[in-house]
């Protein structure tokens, strides 16, 4: 008999780049109480990367947990943008409901609309906030109805077309029911989180099921897997079993578990059905694979990604300037970086070509690859070309690139060029 814990709940937030989903996690964790009274914090806090802050933009799933009268609510804050949707199609693995932001002027966008099909198409439960409602052009009730529409066009059961409608100014971090009746903090929204996400549910005595969805790093016990428990438990020191996506099983002993509250995570001794943790001692472990019950294997299935779109060339600068920036100039550590881009990101390919210096690069989308390409320069002197995707273009042939909107999304349109 299927047993639930009602202590818990894990909810990912989706909504269109700038829509206000990072400051949103914010106005929780502020009102949580995990911040001092005197403690001097950054805005959009959980975009701790570099080119994250600088763009604006979230470029990585990150996973905080906020209380709430009693239930421990685990929050994913996922990328916006469709070029980072391999983040977003693993985060929906570890969540039991969505919570859909949309921009109160705005109104759903390409990106809303992709995110929202990819929840709708695993019959997650969602929850709609409008947000930015004190905006002088807003209009909550348009937009409203437009999202109404967007449900319906993607096909929405009749479990998902009933969504609970919130309004929300998550920069003093007030929501409500009504977009000019909001309440003093943000209690209207999380008490519609937790009614609307089911708590998980498991089948107590089930062998261990840990599906990996992310990775990370520590720099005292290394390679972290981040995931969700489906079923059974974890302890320290527990033998476990790594099934790998050649059908192999690899045995590994449990050497950490953390799980987060707030910015930080904390060391526990035990993880128990439902709960979304860092599990290390694994060895190699990637995503997709699950961490089992070595007597009693029994793998989830492989998280499945959308094909790549585009592709570039990465090879060693080789300008005459060459030597002046970065250190490392090889071919050897440019593959073993753009391995580690593998390891971490599943919507990433990296494929040899005929010139042993230079690798093929294949992604989601030119922003992708972009942040890609700057994350190198940072740490290597490369070059990059783009070359388009199964295209017979060399090294140096022009592609124009036209990004136009057809039926809701981004289409990219390729004008093949003459040599330079």
């Amino acid at each position: 008999m299927p047993a639930t814990r009602s202590d818990l709940r894990n909810v990912a937030i989706v909504a269109h780049v700038d829509h206000g989903k990072t400051t949103l996690v914010d106005a929780m964790l502020r009102q949580s109480g995990v911040f001092r009274a005197n403690q001097e914090v950054v805005d959009r806090v959980l975009d701790s990367m570099d080119l994250e802050r600088e763009k604006g933009i979230t470029i990585l799933a990150k996973q905080t947990a906020v209380e709430f009268r009693g239930v421990r609510i685990n929050v994913v804050d996922t990328p916006g943008h469709a070029d980072f949707g391999g983040e977003v199609e693993r985060t929906l693995r570890m969540v039991d409901a969505v919570l859909l932001l949309v921009d109160a002027s705005e109104g759903p966008l390409p990106q809303t609309r992709y995110v929202l099909g990819k929840a709708l198409a695993r019959r997650l439960p969602v929850v709609v906030c409008v947000n930015k409602v004190d905006r002088a052009d807003a209009r909550p009730a348009e937009v409203v109805h437009e999202i109404e529409e967007l449900f319906l066009d993607l096909d929405a059961d009749e479990h998902q077309i009933g969504f609970p409608i919130l309004y929300a100014n998550a920069r003093t971090g007030r929501a409500g029911h009504r977009p000019d009746d909001l309440a003093g903090d943000l209690g209207p929204l999380l008490e519609t989180i937790v009614a609307t996400t089911p708590p998980p549910s498991y089948e107590p005595g089930h062998p261990l099921q840990f599906l990996v969805t992310n990775l990370d790093a520590d720099p005292y016990v290394g390679r972290l897997a981040v995931g969700r428990l489906w079923q059974g438990e974890v302890r320290l020191g527990d033998r476990v079993g790594v099934a790998r996506r050649d059908g192999t099983l690899a045995v590994a002993k449990v050497t950490k578990i953390a799980g987060a509250i707030g910015l930080s995570r904390s060391d526990l001794d035990y993880a128990g059905p439902g709960e979304i943790v860092a599990v290390a001692g694994l060895g190699d472990v990637t995503v997709g694979e699950t961490v089992t019950d070595p007597d009693d294997p029994r793998p989830l299935p492989v998280v499945s990604i959308d094909e790549p779109s585009i592709s570039m060339r990465f090879g060693v600068n080789t300008s005459p300037f060459a030597g002046n920036d970065g250190t490392y100039l090889t071919s050897r550590h440019l593959k073993e970086r753009l391995d580690r881009e593998v390891l971490g990101n599943v919507a990433i390919r990296v494929l040899p070509t005929a010139s042993p210096d230079t690798f093929e690069v294949q992604g989601r989308g030119e922003l992708q690859l972009a942040v890609l390409v700057d994350r190198g320069h940072r740490e290597l002197p490369i070059r990059a070309d783009y070359v388009g995707k199964n295209l017979p273009t060399s090294l140096h042939e022009t592609v124009r690139v036209l990004v136009t909107e057809h039926d809701g999304q981004d289409a990219v349109l390729l004008e093949q060029g003459g040599r330079s």
